[in-house]
């Protein structure tokens, strides 16, 4: 498998904030980096050496960026698979089409997991409104309704609390395939993030211990405050699956913590991932840097935890406020940082950026940063 050094190219498929600092870590290793987004003024489009403007299912132009590189990765799942197939034919796929197929789709994932023998809460595909109905009643009543396509950041899916509500979230949803899992009662959320290269190495992060509020992540903390017992678990759970899938790349997986102490698997991500962003002030190796290295078949990094340290999400709603940020009241509290995404367009609940902060604990970096995220009006 061939080792892709620095000095060459990598493409990747969207010019988010995950996309733009996964190139400001390529830089650093000293690799040229292209970009595909169909934002003109996306995050990434100011530090790559070229930007292609262009719909993700525009699969000429992802083969157009694919010709000039050695390797194409991705930094958002919703590429149509016509794309993924045609940056293939020209430069090495990280992850592949295959393992993209099946988690673009929420019914084949939980399928798939189901046949691997991965642990899942109750759940059930759905195709039409009376099969959502009478599935929600067999599921006890207080259930999540999930879009099995599209979705991000908490879109694309509905509580429901009785099989009564069962037809406006058909309705809400588009009146197409959706999933319903019943409502857990958990007592933690967390992500364990797993990075693969070709050659097979594995390396897997601590869990991260993740607070969500409107179904969108605010705050998460590395390494989670969790049981030996559940981190040995977690990491196994993890390492099984990336293994499993043969993922080249990264794959972060979401899970819940129940109140009974199981620990079951919600959702898979191939990609970098908000709850991991951490690692960059808490870690030897970056996810972002673990993304270049395992994508280019380098050897990847220590993912030894040197510091705890925890993040917040700043959002959109803060910039529509009177007066907007004032940055400067965070940037001289000690131990904090922030971390800016460079977007034009200031949007109720859209990620804008994140302030991290270390500690000799993971407690008491999670109190630095909420402290700067109140100073900021979080």
């Amino acid at each position: 498998m061939k080792t892709i050094l620095p000095g060459g190219t990598i493409g990747i498929l969207g010019g988010g904030q995950l996309g733009r600092m996964m190139v400001l870590s390529a830089r650093t290793l000293g690799f040229q980096v292209q970009a595909l987004d169909p934002d003109p003024a996306c995050p990434a489009r100011w530090v790559v050496d070229q930007c292609y403007t262009a719909d993700f299912s525009d699969a000429r132009a992802a083969a157009q960026m694919a010709r000039a590189c050695d390797v194409v990765t991705l930094e958002i799942e919703k590429i149509p698979l016509a794309s993924l197939n045609a940056a293939a034919e020209h430069a090495p796929l990280r992850p592949s089409a295959a393992v993209l197929e099946m988690v673009q789709h929420r019914g084949r994932q939980k399928a798939w997991l189901a046949k691997n023998g991965f642990p899942m809460g109750p759940w059930q595909e759905v195709n039409d409104a009376e099969a959502l109905r009478t599935t929600v009643v067999a599921l006890g009543g207080r259930c999540f309704v999930k879009s099995c396509e599209g979705g991000y950041d908490g879109r694309g899916q509905v509580p429901v609390k009785s099989a009564t509500e069962a037809p406006q979230a058909w309705r809400e949803l588009g009146e197409r395939a959706v999933v319903a899992e019943q409502a857990l009662e958990l007592q933690a959320e967390l992500s364990v993030l797993v990075a693969r290269s070709p050659r097979g190495e594995t390396a897997v992060y601590p869990p991260a211990f993740n607070h969500h509020e409107e179904r969108i992540l605010a705050w998460s903390l590395l390494p989670g405050p969790l049981p030996p017992e559940v981190t040995k678990k977690a990491t196994e759970i993890a390492r099984d699956m990336a293994n499993a899938l043969q993922v080249e790349g990264l794959l972060v997986v979401e899970m819940f913590l129940l109140k009974d102490g199981r620990l079951l698997v919600n959702e898979l991500a191939p990609r970098p991932h908000n709850s991991f962003h951490a690692t960059e002030v808490a870690c030897l190796t970056s996810q972002f840097e673990q993304a270049v290295r395992a994508v280019c078949n380098l050897p990847l990094g220590s993912v030894e935890v040197v510091r705890p340290a925890a993040i917040v999400n700043l959002l959109g709603d803060l910039w529509l406020s009177e007066g907007g940020p004032r940055f400067e009241q965070v940037l001289s509290m000690p131990g904090v940082r922030l971390h800016l995404y460079g977007k034009r367009d200031a949007r109720k609940g859209r990620k804008m950026g994140h302030l991290s902060a270390v500690g000799a604990t993971s407690e008491e970096a999670l109190a630095r940063v909420q402290a700067a995220a109140q100073a900021l009006g979080v």
